[in-house]
């Protein structure tokens, strides 16, 4: 007998209901924590300097102020300064994909001696803080004059991530052995075997590996601001710095706005990305 044919007052019915209820009210609370500081950003880019400073604070506008978005898009140039961060975002996101994947697959795959501590060692690199490699990369890149260039995020792409890296070698180590077996009886190499076997069944991790990289890029605000000039900057810091009166005080309600429209790429990539993520993991068994 199911939950379903019992009466609607059985004890049975009553303790799904009250799990329901309180597995629904849990997610709503969680989701409103995520969701709730995106939605004051949007509730602030509304507000005027006055109803931003208030005491108490008032929670919504008495007027909603729509121009504060199209004044954060012409006070500055914004469209110049988000082609910025795009084209490094998927410059570098790119790079560091596809060669986080060939280092995965490396640590995965092949065998050779001191392989594990130089795993060990790769891993132990992602705790050093950013900060500790700020003033040695930039004393390299101004020494190579790539300094209020790109190609430092070229060059940062081609190194590979750790953590991307054991994303991947994680992931292809759990491939079945036959694969590589299979492909070395047909005569396969092992650069062949990577980009017509394994890379191919690695979307999910190719998806998440995308995301997690465009956006460490595209909410940079160290690098950009240590590397590039102001007309080759990028938005994260246009956002933070660029907005301000003539006295050189900040503008908050520009910047909330000018803050909403910067994370609007982020969701759209996320939920663009999200479709080949689940496709990948509801396929790649069956490959």
């Amino acid at each position: 007998m199911t939950a379903t044919s019992l009466p609607p007052d059985s004890p049975v019915r009553v303790k799904v209901r009250v799990g329901r209820l309180v597995l629904y009210t849990t997610l709503v609370v969680i989701t409103g924590l995520f969701v709730g500081p995106f939605g004051w950003l949007v509730v602030s880019g509304l507000k005027t300097q006055a109803e931003l400073a208030s005491s108490p604070v008032r929670w919504l506008p008495e007027h909603f102020q729509w121009h504060n978005f199209t004044d954060a898009l012409t006070q500055i140039d914004f469209l110049g300064y988000a082609r910025n961060s795009l084209i490094i975002a998927l410059v570098y996101a790119t790079l560091v994909t596809l060669s986080s994947a060939w280092v995965g697959f490396g640590f995965a795959r092949l065998e050779a001696p001191g392989k594990k501590t130089l795993f060990g060692i790769l891993l132990g690199s992602m705790m050093l803080p950013q900060l500790v490699t700020l003033l040695p990369t930039y004393l390299i890149f101004a020494k190579l004059g790539m300094v209020d260039t790109y190609w430092p995020w070229v060059l940062w792409g081609l190194a590979s991530a750790p953590y991307l890296v054991f994303l991947f070698r994680q992931f292809f180590a759990g491939l079945p052995r036959e694969l590589e077996e299979a492909a070395i009886v047909d005569g396969c190499g092992y650069g062949r075997m990577f980009w017509r076997i394994f890379l191919p069944q690695s979307w999910p991790v190719i998806s998440a590996s995308f995301v997690i990289s465009f956006t460490w890029t595209w909410g940079d605000y160290i690098a950009p601001q240590l590397l590039l000039s102001s007309d080759r900057s990028t938005l994260a810091v246009a956002v933070m710095s660029a907005y301000n009166t003539p006295a050189g005080q900040p503008v908050p309600e520009l910047q909330a706005a000018a803050s909403v429209m910067y994370v609007v790429p982020i969701l759209l990539i996320f939920l663009i990305a999200q479709r080949g993520f689940v496709a990948g993991m509801s396929t790649t068994g069956l490959k």
